[in-house]
């Protein structure tokens, strides 16, 4: 018996924890169990070749919010090409109303839940059946199919959900990874604990089980092996990585002192942060641990309104105190469409977060998820969301769609912009001339929408050009200032041999001589490759004091340490 997990992540660099979990849980099953990954991006009839491809007998897919029309899709092709090809799903978006979607999705069989035991039972069992007679639909084989806790399967046409699963000892799950595995240039999850001790309405961890962690020691040791792969990024996947102190306290200790360049992810929550955690964290090498925040609002009613009782302030206080020694990298969450937030409510979240200059704000959207609590409050607060994946939130009581639409603009030019962190200098230069941080974004979205840069693919270099033209039809300005910082931050992110016409680039061989000279005689000391570029501002000023003054000199671009030298005169 062949079963194929199927993975359709939502981008290359991403793995699959669950469907290597499944693999490695029953090892030590006398089945054929390959696994294949894809992205959403991939051409459909090139992602149904490959699974038809493989000859199995069972498809099992993970499926999530982003991946759910996607999945529906194949098994739809799968079956109109071969109907004997069994289908199995699992993971979170069918875990809720399996029955309901078994009922209109082609399909004999959902995993609601974890699914390490009840994916093992289920395999052993169809296993025993396909052997003995090659048949999976006789009379015993759907009675001992009932024995299954945590499954929904169909029999006859009938849907029929057996006792629902307990969570299992986590010390129980194998681990996913191997030698073999070619894991370059991938995002890699880990997961040392499963649950979450928080409540919060839109979350689908709040209707789970106690928090259980992995054996600690087991922790370091499975850590060590995908150090030793050279992975660049690994991120747990655990809810709310510090819930346990002493825990996350031995773990983080481990990374901090560990040899390795890799980078790891945590979810945090900054409101249970203690001072000793932060006090270790300030010790972390730079670019070794990275935490993701989740703030969601900085009204305390609406936090209220979602079962999440802390105060901003305290947050903001939790977070400075990371910041302190730049060493760790920051990424804080906003959600739009809460329960009672409206646009003025939201704006202001926006700009206390921005005012921390955290490394990355997501911006994101309330999305109501099947299984959880707010699902139960829709008409209460005028919710209105779409029916299809990922449901996200239209209008509420609160917030117009008008407005919800005006904030995905803002979101789209936010991400490109602040959070890819190459437009830094640019944004310092624009923040300040209005009012808020919020009103520049909301004013560069709009604009970006009436050119139509929203709809269309705009060069690496337009991006830059974009505000030279927003600067002189929104401010009525044009400034050489502005040019120069464009120009700056366009060369330390780009290629520095070329620049774009809009971009002015004066030579002056006898200056650049100079400077090469006293590179060679190792007055400054840069690598072998190195760029000098004039300027007609001092961009150091600029850059340490956002302070403009016209003043010409070079900045040598040291490429290979990345790092860059001021040469202005006095």
């Amino acid at each position: 018996m062949k079963v194929l997990l199927a993975a359709l992540n939502s981008k290359f660099i991403h793995s699959n924890l669950a469907v290597r979990y499944l693999k490695a849980y029953t090892k030590k099953l006398n089945y054929n169990c390959t696994i294949k990954e894809f992205t959403i991006n991939d051409r459909r009839e090139k992602v149904l070749e490959k699974i038809i491809g493989e000859k199995p007998d069972v498809v099992a897919f993970s499926c999530y919010i982003w991946n759910i029309e996607y999945i529906k899709s194949l098994a739809v092709l799968i079956k109109l090409i071969n109907p004997k090809v069994e289908i199995l799903y699992g993971g979170p978006e069918v875990s809720y109303d399996s029955n309901s979607f078994l009922k209109n999705i082609p399909g004999e069989y959902v995993i609601v839940g974890e699914g390490e035991e009840t994916y093992y039972e289920f395999v052993k069992l169809r296993a025993k059946y396909f052997e003995t007679s090659g048949k999976v639909d006789s009379k015993e084989f759907f009675l001992e199919l009932r024995d299954i806790k945590g499954l929904c399967f169909k029999q006859n046409g009938n849907v029929i959900l057996n006792e629902q699963r307990q969570p299992m000892d986590m010390n129980k799950i194998v681990f996913p990874y191997t030698k073999e595995d070619n894991l370059k240039n991938k995002i890699v999850y880990y997961e040392a604990s499963r649950g979450c001790p928080f409540k919060c309405k839109y979350c689908l961890s709040s209707t789970g089980f106690e928090v259980r962690f992995l054996n600690i020691e087991r922790v370091k040791k499975e850590l060590k092996f995908l150090m030793d792969k050279d992975i660049k990024l690994i991120k747990f996947v655990d809810r709310t990585f510090n819930c346990n102190y002493e825990f996350a306290m031995e773990i983080w200790k481990f990374v901090i002192n560990a040899d390795t360049d890799a980078t790891f992810h945590f979810e945090i929550s900054a409101d249970v942060l203690k001072d000793e955690e932060i006090k270790l964290l300030n010790t972390a090498p730079k670019g070794r641990i990275q935490l993701e925040v989740g703030v969601q609002t900085t009204n305390d009613t609406v936090l209220n309104n979602i079962n999440r009782y802390v105060k901003f302030n305290y947050i903001y206080d939790r977070v400075k105190k990371v910041q302190k020694y730049h060493n760790i990298n920051q990424h804080l969450d906003l959600i739009a469409g809460l329960p009672g937030e409206d646009f003025e409510s939201f704006k202001k979240s926006f700009n206390d977060v921005y005012s921390i200059k955290p490394e990355a704000l997501q911006l994101g959207f309330l999305k109501l998820l099947k299984g959880s609590s707010m699902i139960e409050e829709v008409s209460k607060w005028g919710m209105v969301y779409s029916p299809y994946a990922p449901y996200e939130i239209l209008k509420t009581d609160s917030i117009s769609y008008d407005e919800i639409v005006i904030l995905k603009r803002i979101e789209e030019v936010f991400d490109k912009y602040y959070n890819s962190g190459k437009f830094k200098n640019i944004l310092n230069y624009f923040v300040p001339k209005f009012k808020t941080a919020f009103d520049f974004y909301y004013e560069l979205g709009g604009f970006f929408y009436d050119r139509g840069y929203l709809n269309k693919n705009i060069s690496s270099s337009d991006y830059y050009n974009v505000f030279i033209e927003f600067e002189n039809e929104c401010l009525n300005e044009k400034n050489i200032e502005l040019e120069e910082i464009i120009k700056y931050d366009y060369l330390k992110f780009n290629k520095k041999k070329w620049l774009p016409d809009f971009l002015m680039r004066e030579r002056n061989k006898e200056e650049e001589k100079t400077i090469k000279a006293k590179i060679d005689d190792g007055l400054i000391e840069v690598s072998k490759k190195y760029h000098i570029e004039k300027f007609f501002i001092n961009i150091e000023r600029f850059l340490n004091d956002s302070v403009l003054e016209k003043k010409e000199g070079y900045v040598v671009f040291d490429i290979e340490n990345d790092k860059e030298i001021y040469l202005f005169h006095e």
